[in-house]
């Protein structure tokens, strides 16, 4: 049974999401204490977050970034916060989706689902590889995680399925649409922004190890790895 962890500070919607993913069979946890939400996430050990943006103390963007620091569970931020930028943040902070309120409970459960199968079920087989190497970077995609040289970061899993993608096809061009449907089971809700965002987050993780110029893209097509990239200073 998989475990899912709200965080959000209105009694009345976490009561209807709770009850409306009960209904499905999954685990639900609701943080009590909005000041120790990482805390509380340690001692869950949940398989995916539902993530407000307009908490008390700190925002949702911050708990973001602290659970990532410790974990690449599936985060899906849940917010009354429509705009763009807004969007673009909950991803650059290391959220896996959005979705806006006044949200279709359908609409949360095909993100839940998709999200769920993508990283633990059905699809998780076929998008998962132990060690994948490409021009001197190692990806261990079971860990989420990256090496050039003695450098080594942590990736999210969007960034993990991203780049495991792009170093599948070496240096040949992978279309935005292949590269939605790695990322997403279900695209109909997903906003193409947002893979952009996704590349951009990429993009700055490699340049953490030293590599600047490495994804390129490619104009009305998609993007590819490029054969050299240049060492950032």
């Amino acid at each position: 049974m998989y475990k899912i962890m709200i965080v959000e500070d209105d009694a009345k919607l976490t009561n209807i999401l709770r009850n409306y993913l009960e209904r499905y069979g999954y685990n639900v946890s609701v943080v009590t204490d909005l000041k120790q939400i990482k805390t509380e996430f340690v001692e869950l050990e949940p398989h995916l977050v539902l993530l407000d943006i307009n908490l008390p103390y700190y925002d949702g963007f911050y708990w973001c970034r602290q659970i990532r620091t410790i974990s690449n569970v599936p985060i899906i931020f849940i917010s009354a916060r429509v705009g763009e930028m807004d969007q673009v943040m909950a991803i650059e902070n290391g959220g896996d989706d959005y979705v806006t309120k006044p949200f279709s409970l359908d609409v949360v459960m095909a993100k839940v689902k998709g999200v769920l199968r993508r990283v633990y079920g059905e699809y998780a087989g076929s998008s998962i590889r132990e060690l994948r190497e490409w021009n001197g970077l190692y990806l261990d995609t079971a860990k989420g995680q990256v090496d050039s040289g003695e450098k080594r970061v942590f990736l999210s899993k969007n960034e993990t399925l991203l780049l495991d993608a792009l170093m599948q096809r070496g240096g040949s061009i992978v279309s935005r649409e292949e590269l939605l449907e790695t990322l997403w089971d279900d695209t109909h809700f997903v906003d193409d922004n947002t893979l952009t965002v996704n590349v951009t987050r990429l993009r700055k993780r490699l340049e953490e190890l030293g590599i600047q110029n490495a994804i390129e893209t490619c104009r009305g097509q998609g993007y590819r790895l490029i054969d050299e990239w240049g060492c950032a200073k």
